[in-house]
């Protein structure tokens, strides 16, 4: 039997020659999983010897990780702005500048309305629920899937009273008015989609893919947002896109429109406010 140091440092080493980034995070967190433990736990526990049978199990989620299978698939879970959520394919893992437009948001005031366009698996409605009890929150997705695991969340969370889902494309279902609307919409264009990590291969293509050029639905979204809000949009957008979505977004009359960085220092988000 092989013990939890010589696994991690087995596994670290065959996950680096696979190209996996951070290999011996990763195979800590599958095994802290495996023996349903905390990452941490497992420090107080090199020693420890472990049996075939849970080797056997994670040889296979080892093997499957090697693959490009995501380590939040693999968990089951992803850590976002301090809560746990479920994650797997039938949404987009959420990214840390998506945590950090949380973190924007909740810098400011607490509005009594908002809206998430393109929820996923929940994570900035709910997000934003927990954080503002007294806001009537709003949840919309064109995908069915992915609002059944945004309600799996919810339910989790114990927000399921608190969140209110809607199945539109972007804003056909949805009346207003919204003091805030966020929307971290798909904005990868369809011709860098063969060049992207092979991680991001298990998310699906509706949550990736914003177009031709990536912004078109970004787009859309800015030409109907005036009909429902009455103050803030905030948008994650991809890189070299911020110039083109300013202007975008003049040409709607919008107002206050500024860009804001992410932690690499890339336009990644814009704030604009309407009404």
């Amino acid at each position: 039997m092989k013990t939890v140091l010589e696994v991690i440092q087995a596994t670290t080493a065959y996950f680096a020659k696979c190209g996996i980034e951070s290999p011996r995070l990763n195979i800590e967190h599958l095994l802290a999983h495996a023996l349903g433990k905390k990452r941490m736990e497992l420090y107080m526990e090199f020693d420890r010897a472990l049996p075939e049978p849970l080797l056997e199990t994670l040889r296979a989620q080892v093997k499957r990780r090697a693959q490009g299978e995501p380590l939040q698939h693999l968990l089951g879970t992803v850590e976002f702005c301090g809560r746990t959520f479920l994650s797997d394919r039938r949404a987009l893992i959420p990214r840390p500048e998506t945590e950090q437009l949380c973190e924007l948001l909740l810098a400011g005031p607490a509005p009594q309305r908002v809206i998430d366009v393109g929820t996923g698996s929940g994570v900035i409605a709910l997000t934003l629920a927990a954080a503002w009890p007294d806001a009537e929150v709003h949840a919309v997705d064109v995908s069915p899937e992915a609002l059944a695991l945004a309600r799996e969340n919810a339910t989790r969370l114990a927000l399921t009273g608190r969140v209110h889902f809607h199945e539109s494309e972007l804003l056909r279902a949805v009346e207003g008015p919204f003091e805030l609307l966020v929307a971290n919409l798909p904005y990868i264009a369809e011709v860098e989609m063969p060049a992207l990590a092979r991680e991001l291969a298990h998310d699906p293509a509706l949550a990736l893919v914003g177009g031709a050029s990536g912004t078109e639905l970004i787009e859309r979204l800015i030409a109907e947002t005036p009909r429902i809000l009455r103050g803030t949009l905030a948008l994650e957008i991809g890189d070299g896109q911020s110039a083109a979505l300013t202007s975008v977004l003049r040409a709607a009359n919008f107002g206050d429109i500024r860009e804001v960085p992410d932690y690499q220092r890339r336009p990644r988000f814009l704030f604009a406010t309407y009404g």
